[in-house]
């Protein structure tokens, strides 16, 4: 006859792994996109946490005696999954970013699309460059990398041990959004400033004969000659991929020191 017993510690050590990697999965790129069913999400996470709860040795078990403590080391663990989530979530925000600028530049600034995987309004080069850089994340193993730099989280930051060094964190915020803003235009360099070299072009023109209606022209001219850079430029796409997920490995380690591990 099998023998299921198990203490009932063992039971609340797993729950809190398995709220760390709930709260990872349903926020990560990729893992997070709302078009992967939640049952699916649920599932995948209590497999990952069994995972991890096997491989973990030994077991610290957090010190609590009421409930309410009890449910502090689950907020904490829920913040840990959160912060490691979003860390890589918000770099590929840069994405939107580039391709909101292009499309500013090129004149497709209006046209908006519906995008079901982020339920956010995102222009259309912001759409191809999303795909384009989601694709190149499964084909580089950034998924595994995220997997594997959860699963280094219950080693440095053992189960119910976080710190939250505030600090740290809103330094942390400082940092990125630098980094956003510049590896955002580094993508969307060379459609800006062949549209600023264009519209320089344009200003001389209009300038020498003001009988022609520039702004006319000037339209169709900057969306030809922004669709010829925009395909003459996908292939930095894969170089350009390489500072996003670098920076995303900066934000996974820099959150996870400031979370107490080290």
């Amino acid at each position: 006859m099998i023998d299921y017993s198990f203490p009932l510690e063992e039971l609340e050590y797993y729950l809190l792994i398995l709220v760390r990697v709930s709260a990872f999965i349903f926020v990560a790129p990729f893992f997070g996109m709302n078009t992967i069913p939640r049952i699916v999400k649920a599932a995948f996470s209590c497999f990952i946490a069994m995972v991890i709860y096997a491989t973990i040795t030994p077991h610290i078990y957090p010190a609590y005696t009421t409930i309410f403590e009890y449910a502090i080391v689950v907020m904490k663990e829920a913040i840990v999954g959160l912060l490691v989530g979003l860390g890589a979530q918000f770099c590929m925000l840069i994405v939107s970013f580039a391709g909101h600028i292009v499309d500013t530049e090129i004149g497709f600034g209006m046209a908006q699309l519906f995008d079901p995987a982020s339920r956010m309004q995102v222009t259309l080069t912001g759409m191809l460059y999303q795909y384009t850089f989601f694709l190149l994340f499964l084909v580089t193993g950034m998924y595994t990398y995220l997997l594997t730099a959860l699963s280094e989280t219950f080693t440095l930051i053992p189960v119910g041990q976080a710190q939250l060094l505030l600090y740290d964190i809103y330094n942390a915020f400082l940092d990125f959004m630098s980094n956003f803003l510049i590896i955002g235009f580094r993508i969307a360099l060379p459609i800006f400033g062949t549209t600023l070299l264009l519209n320089s072009v344009l200003g001389i023109m209009a300038k020498v004969s003001p009988q022609m209606n520039m702004f006319a022209v000037g339209l169709q001219i900057k969306v030809l000659v922004g669709l010829i850079v925009l395909y003459l430029t996908c292939a930095l796409l894969p170089v350009a991929s390489n500072f996003i997920f670098r920076q995303m490995k900066v934000m996974i380690v820099t959150f996870v020191k400031a979370l107490g591990g080290g």
